[in-house]
């Protein structure tokens, strides 16, 4: 089961995930995403600590919330990945598409 929470801090959108992000589940962090960029959320931040696994659907989620954002000159960034989530995005070569920061702090000073 995944555990999306969403919440406002300082001007920027947080989206907190909780569980494993695969097929089944990433319909849920799809929607929170979608609404905030449906609302034009210009810094929306992507907290990835307590996600244990995700797959390819997980990150396809990600990667569209990215080109959505992008289309009206918004930043979505990731912070606190695990390491087998972070062995996904270098696998795929999209640590060189998201920025991605060790930590909440980092991400919001960098906004």
């Amino acid at each position: 089961m995944l555990d999306v929470k969403t919440k406002s801090q300082d001007s920027i959108s947080i989206i907190e995930i909780d569980g494993e992000v695969d097929l089944y589940s990433s319909p849920a962090l799809r929607k929170a995403l979608l609404e905030m960029t449906k609302a034009q959320n210009k810094a929306i931040l992507v907290d990835l600590a307590r996600v244990k696994y995700m797959d390819s659907s997980g990150v396809a989620t990600l990667v569209e919330a990215l080109q959505q954002v992008g289309k009206y000159d918004g930043k979505l960034k990731l912070a606190n990945l695990r390491d087998g989530v972070k062995n996904v995005f270098e696998l795929s070569r999209l640590d060189k598409v998201f920025d991605i920061y060790e930590s909440i702090e980092d991400a919001k000073k960098s906004f």
